[in-house]
């Protein structure tokens, strides 16, 4: 019965995967991998045929059997082998056919002849050998199964999205045979016998996923995929697969050894596993062999050493996240590149000494501040990365190019990157190699000058943030020096005022009175001044002022230069605005004063305040003076350090008015008329009898 049950299920099995041979005979359309894939179903049927036909008497021996067995894993990993080598657009995958051809067919012999080796006469193989002949070749069909698999998942993975389509039954009829397989020969080698009913059911597997098969091929007439292979998944399937093959064997040796050990098979045995793994371990943390492996991977597997866009999307996203010293960000995003541990950054100003920004992972040099010589010329010039490893053995390739003595002495650094922003050389990148060697090619140096200019616009946008920030702060000491030395002027001019009047007053009792009282102002404006330059910001304490009478002494203050100014001054308004007092009386001092300078001494000058309304309070200074163009009122009037009175006046009084207004919440607003005159109007917010208390 179980003869008549394998007969079955391996002869539908033959006779559907013939058919599917046949269909693909008259399709060679299906260009490049007709002939491949017509082999491929073509040895598969043949070796379902062979089993279906071993179970009738006087079939030819077992060996025949397994010789099928091995070509058609053998066919089907050929072909997809060759899928994975088709390239389309930019695809960077180096799986040409050729190239795989020559190790895959010494594999193939070699599995051949561990099939064959029990035929082979006695005396040229170890009985032992001998002996383990069944799990050795179970363990074959294992290894073959697996890697079966990875290149299905392979093939499936890296497809984009749109060929997957096309792939899934395909890699669902291969991956369903492969996992099928994997199971059985994994069961075996665990029990260390075939079980009859799985392998009787292989067959009738095999026949039940042609229907996938046959719709794979059908939906592929072309066999064109855009493949795209991560570098990322090559290496870690290569690292797994290698770990795999790695286990594997150590458990075939180990058994080996427990068998043939005698008394100390045990032990031995321990004893191997121990320091196997031991091993494993070490070359799984080996940052060495990682590099090496990338590099072999990147030689024997891709077009191109680097995956440029992965390598850009993550050289780009490290330097938009630096934080803190972005100089010393700069050395720890370009290291990695190439395998690089550690570095110096040197900026290059135009005209200025070299200076170290930053250093990683490594002390400064000792001399390092000395000087670079002529290095940033010449890389300057020649836009070249330094390999200094190169410059020790071959200096005629770096002719005219004198190294600093402090840097010769430093034998562990090992290139110079330039660093351009623009035209402009940015600074210079030191990095120490790591300790896996590689020379330069092409690739790494265009690499590392792309790179190093996205990293030069980095460090040129945080060297001019720097000088900005330094820009700002000389600009806020300058500005309040220019507040003190505008304020100091008024109280110069105070006291000019009251010199020039005292031969005429000095026996009046009222101009006595008076002077001390502008002495004591100016006092207190003088004190407040040294206060504003030791803290560095204007001071001043907000209290609820009464416009009206601040008002009324400004006029008074203002009354002895002509045109004297005149009160409209409602007395029924009682508008309260909230500000410092004497910075307000300053800002309609100033403002009375350039109305009087504008205006020769027969004009006028009126101040005006009507009622206020419940949020407003409107204060306006009117002239008659000369008066100012639309085009000076849109573009000078509040524009700090420009002045219609040339050397005498600074330009800053009407600017630092408005700009006091505002902070209170209110605003100046201006009207002229050349030859007429001119309004200023003062708005400000009413001030709130509780706003105070709540603060």
């Amino acid at each position: 019965m179980p003869s008549n049950i394998s007969l079955l299920t391996y002869g539908l099995a033959g006779l559907a995967f013939a058919l599917i041979s046949v269909l693909l005979l008259f399709r060679w359309r299906i260009k490049p991998l007709g002939p491949s894939l017509t082999l491929a179903c073509g040895t598969t049927a043949a070796w379902a045929l062979s089993i279906a036909l071993g179970t009738l008497p006087d079939y030819p021996p077992l060996r025949l059997i397994r010789v099928m067995e091995l070509l058609r894993n053998g066919a089907w990993l050929f072909f997809l082998l060759q899928l994975l080598s088709l390239q389309h657009g930019d695809s960077s995958w180096r799986w040409h056919g050729r190239q795989w051809l020559r190790p895959f067919l010494p594999l193939m012999l070699l599995v051949l002849a561990l099939q064959l080796a029990p035929t082979l006469p006695p005396g040229l193989l170890s009985r032992a050998l001998l002996a383990q002949h069944h799990d050795l070749m179970l363990s074959v069909w294992l290894v073959l199964a697996i890697a079966g698999l990875v290149l299905i998942e392979q093939l499936y993975r890296n497809a984009a999205s749109g060929e997957r389509w096309s792939l899934k039954f395909l890699c669902l009829g291969l991956g369903a045979l492969y996992t099928y397989d994997f199971f059985m020969y994994a069961e075996a080698l665990l029990f260390r016998q075939l079980d009859a009913q799985l392998w009787q059911a292989r067959g009738l597997v095999a026949a039940l996923v042609t229907p996938w098969l046959a719709i794979g091929i059908a939906r592929n007439t072309q066999w064109r995929m855009d493949l795209h292979v991560s570098r990322h998944v090559v290496f870690h399937t290569v690292t797994l697969m290698g770990t795999g093959l790695y286990l594997l064997g150590m458990a075939v040796i180990g058994y080996f050894i427990k068998y043939l050990g005698g008394t100390w098979s045990g032990v031995l045995q321990v004893g191997f596993l121990a320091a196997s793994g031991a091993l494993l371990v070490s070359l799984l943390f080996s940052g060495k062999l990682r590099a090496r492996l990338r590099v072999f991977l990147s030689k024997h597997f891709f077009s191109y050493r680097y995956d440029y866009r992965d390598e850009w999307l993550k050289f780009t996203r490290a330097l938009a996240s630096l934080s803190g010293d972005v100089a010393e960000g700069i050395i720890r995003t370009m290291a990695p590149l190439v395998s690089g541990r550690a570095g110096l950054l040197f900026s290059t100003p135009p005209g200025d000494t070299p200076r170290l920004l930053a250093h990683w992972q490594m002390p400064p040099p000792q001399g390092c501040r000395e000087g670079l010589g002529n290095l940033p010329a010449w890389v300057a010039k020649s836009d070249w990365v330094v390999d200094l490893r190169e410059r020790r053995q071959s200096p005629d390739l770096y002719e005219g190019l004198v190294l600093p003595e402090w840097l010769e002495r430093t034998g562990d650094l090992w290139l110079i990157i330039p660093l351009v922003f623009g035209e402009r050389l940015e600074g210079l990148l030191m990095l120490k190699g790591s300790d896996f060697k590689h020379s330069l090619n092409w690739e790494d140096r265009d690499l590392l000058k792309t790179a190093g200019r996205q990293a030069a616009s980095h460090l040129a946008q945080h060297l001019a943030s720097q000088a900005l920030v330094e820009a700002r702060q000389f600009d806020a000491f300058n500005r309040l020096s220019a507040y003190v030395v505008h304020d100091l002027k008024n109280i110069l001019a105070q006291q000019s005022l009251i010199v020039s009047n005292a031969a005429r007053h000095r026996d009046n009792p009222a101009f006595i009175d008076d002077m001390i009282a502008t002495v004591e102002n100016s006092v207190t404006r003088m004190q407040r001044l040294m206060e504003q330059m030791r803290s560095g910001v204007r001071s001043g304490s907000a209290e609820l002022v009464s416009v009206a009478p601040l008002l009324a002494e400004v006029i008074a203050q203002r009354a002895s230069t002509q045109p004297a100014p005149i009160a409209e001054l409602n007395p029924a308004a009682s508008c309260i605005v909230e500000a410092d007092r004497e910075r307000l009386a300053t800002v309609f001092t100033h403002l009375v004063q350039n109305a009087q300078e504008a205006t020769d001494s027969e004009g006028e000058v009126r101040v005006r305040l009507d009622d206020c309304d419940e949020q407003r309070v409107s204060i306006d200074i009117i002239d008659t003076g000369r008066g100012m163009d639309e085009d000076f009122l849109r573009t000078r009037l509040f524009r700090p350090f420009e002045s219609t009175k040339g050397l005498t006046g600074m330009g800053i009084g009407v600017f630092e008015s408005r700009e006091y207004i505002r902070q209170l919440g209110g605003d100046i607003d201006v009207e002229s008329t050349p030859g007429k005159g001119t309004c200023f109007t003062v708005q400000l917010p009413v001030g709130q009898p509780n706003a105070l208390k709540d603060t």
